[in-house]
């Protein structure tokens, strides 16, 4: 296991454009770091910085307290999980997983004890005579995980390694993924645009935008305590709803409803009279009908999607739209009017100019 510290790394390309901006992060030994984001936030950009196949523009990065900027991948001890796959087509899943070491020269019965004991792991036992072609998407995917963790690195790094899985080896794989992690012991940085896998997954999830961190927390902190609009709509699914409006009078417009902002902002209310607020609410965080200390809004029901365990009600109150999760034996029928309670404590607002929470 190693301590890893990212310390104002940078990273530009030769053309000027700046992918990754002053990130900074400490992770512990054993940890599980989960970067997440929008395609081109710089995610993968930070994990290849990491693994020595991008070179730091500036700043330092520190493997044990040793700065290793300058070292390549081999001599940073990483192993690397990749979105492709990667494996040699020509070669058993035996020889995938042992590939490592036998570049290493490491003696054939110990090469052996370790295939088997991490084939056991990875539930690949019984298909170690199989070339690649004979297995399925996630099959091949805990070979490229075999491969890496055959080998008793310190640090894994995982690039989007589900996302060519279709939906049910992906459920599949996560749990997978957690129990390697649990039995392997190493510090894990595992990048990822799918917010499911971050939360699942992580002992703490990194939040990109544009190359810039948006927030590091756990993901309770993250989906209870957001800093701002974009970590409060990137988390949770289906996203938070946002309601952008102007303070008069201590109040806003919800369409026809009018919500005073006292019960939420209390003394701070003034300071915003004249400027525009952005007002959101989780779907799942609502009741059907009126409630105490709950603002009660009005609205028509559009679209009703039943997923099960579940209802999505899409509604309409005026021009603002919204989306409630509700329990499916409660859903409304299409077209009716419905009122439903936003309860003070599950409201969370925000500065509609600089899209920082509002404490």
């Amino acid at each position: 296991m190693s301590t890893l510290e990212l310390k104002n790394v940078n990273k530009i390309y030769p053309n000027g454009f700046h992918a990754v901006h002053d990130f900074n992060l400490t992770i512990d030994k054993g940890e599980f770091i989960v970067f997440v984001g929008p395609s081109g936030c710089g995610k993968s950009t930070t994990l290849r910085m990491i693994a020595g196949l991008e070179d730091i523009s500036s700043g330092d990065f520190t493997i044990d307290g040793k700065r290793v900027n300058e070292l390549g991948p081999r001599e940073r001890e990483v192993a690397m999980v990749f979105q492709s796959y990667a494996l040699y087509p020509n070669m058993t899943v035996f020889d995938n997983i042992a590939f490592g070491l036998t570049l290493q020269g490491v003696d054939d019965d110990v090469i052996e004890e370790r295939v088997l004991k991490t084939a056991k792991i990875l539930g690949l036992t019984d298909y170690l005579d199989r070339f690649p072609r004979a297995l399925s998407g996630g099959q091949r995917q805990r070979v490229a995980i075999g491969r890496s963790i055959i080998r008793k690195v310190g640090i894994f790094l995982m690039d989007e390694p589900l996302s060519n899985l279709d939906a049910k080896q992906r459920v599949t794989m996560r749990s997978e993924i957690a129990q390697i992690h649990r039995e392997a012991g190493a510090t894990t940085i595992y990048v990822t645009h799918d917010q499911t896998e971050a939360m699942t997954l992580a002992d703490r999830i990194v939040v990109m935008k544009d190359g810039y961190v948006q927030q590091i927390g756990t993901p309770k902190e993250l989906y209870f305590d957001p800093v701002n609009v974009f970590v409060a709509g990137f988390i949770g699914e289906p996203p938070m709803n946002f309601i952008r409006a102007k303070v008069k009078g201590g109040k806003i417009a919800l369409g026809e409803n009018i919500v005073d902002l006292a019960p939420v902002l209390g003394d701070k209310v003034s300071a915003y009279e004249g400027k525009r607020i952005v007002f959101g609410f989780r779907p799942e965080a609502i009741e059907l009908g009126k409630a105490e200390d709950a603002y009660q809004i009005n609205a028509l029901v559009e679209l009703t999607e039943m997923l099960g365990d579940n209802t999505n009600v899409y509604v309409v109150a005026g021009e603002e739209r919204a989306i409630l999760k509700v329990d499916p034996h409660d859903t409304p029928e299409m077209d009716a009017s419905i009122t439903f309670s936003i309860p003070y404590k599950n409201v969370y607002l925000f500065d509609d100019e600089t899209e920082m929470v509002i404490k």
